[in-house]
């Protein structure tokens, strides 16, 4: 156990988008823990250090960050007896939001103290663990735009939004995939892959598949081969809920999902907002161990027995 025998442990990313933009709310969540508490730092990969502290006993693992430091302390907890609780000090915070949890560092923390924890199932993607989506082609471009746009400007959701345009109009690659979807096989050339495990994201976007979610399957979309004006109506019709389900994108709910591409052996994979080289090819499936997650009672109150991803 930690120092003084905390049972929550507080993994950090420094690098995340409210902590740098305002360092502290970090120090604002952690007064609120009190001696409850033990704060660790970490670079690199999250799920090393969330290892470390499930090991030693802490009883509440907090992934203090966005999406992507959520997704590696959920991967070293799928399965084990710690629980999961999120403060969210991203940029975009989608599966924090999807919880309901309060944006205010102060109040999350409060809600972490008052929660209760839930199992989820989640996604893999070959083993590793994800909570809001996989996507190949488009996303991941935009993702590696965005990160050298925040390496020289600074974190915003604005200037998210600027790398993804600039992204779209200056992208025209896609990709001859094989896939396998439960146990049909199809050959198809797409731009864009996004397999999504979360409900919330879907309805932020006006998207299909929050049922397919709940019936412990995934909502996968495929967009037609486009021009450069086709990827703007479709991020227009995204922004404004008007996505036309069958035109702008093709959708299939399997509750696993096979894809290859000929003559690759690796291919750039964007993963709950971060971007990783993954060897093909990809195997997408739900973790066959349960992630307890904190809920706030609110939250808890509404969710009851179910056991679907949130």
């Amino acid at each position: 156990m930690g120092k003084d025998d905390a049972q929550i442990c507080v993994i950090a990313n420094p690098a995340s988008g409210t902590v740098a933009r305002n360092p502290d709310a970090l120090t604002r969540a952690m007064e609120v823990f009190g001696t409850a508490a033990e704060l660790r730092p970490f670079k690199g990969d999250p799920a090393k250090t969330a290892e470390a502290a499930a090991r030693e006993g802490f009883k509440i693992i907090v992934a203090a960050g966005g999406d992507g430091t959520v997704a590696g302390v959920a991967h070293a907890l799928a399965g084990t007896d710690a629980a999961l609780a999120v403060l969210p000090l991203g940029t975009f915070n989608y599966f924090a939001r999807g919880l309901a949890m309060p944006e205010d560092p102060a109040l999350a923390a409060a809600a972490i103290l008052q929660g209760a924890p839930h199992p989820i199932k989640v996604g893999t993607l070959n083993g590793r663990v994800f909570l809001n989506n996989v996507a190949i082609g488009l996303y991941p471009a935009i993702l590696e735009e965005r990160e050298a746009a925040y390496a020289r400007w600074g974190r915003s959701r604005l200037l998210a939004h600027l790398a993804s345009l600039r992204t779209i109009l200056r992208f025209q690659k896609p990709h001859r995939m094989r896939l396998k979807l439960d146990d049909t096989e199809q050959l198809i050339r797409t731009p864009m892959l996004f397999v999504a495990r979360s409900a919330y994201q879907l309805d932020q976007f006006g998207l299909n598949g929050g049922e397919a979610i709940s019936d412990d399957r995934f909502a996968l979309f495929l967009a037609p081969q486009q021009t450069r004006l086709g990827f703007l109506r479709l991020a227009l019709r995204l922004i404004s809920k008007r996505v036309d389900h069958g035109r702008d994108v093709m959708v299939a709910t399997p509750a696993r999902i096979e894809v290859q591409i000929p003559r690759r052996r690796r291919i750039s994979v964007a993963l709950d907002g971060e971007q990783l080289t993954m060897q093909l090819p990809l195997e997408i499936a739900l973790a066959p161990d349960r992630l307890q997650v904190i809920l706030p009672p609110q939250k808890a109150g509404q969710m009851g027995g179910s056991e679907a991803a949130v």
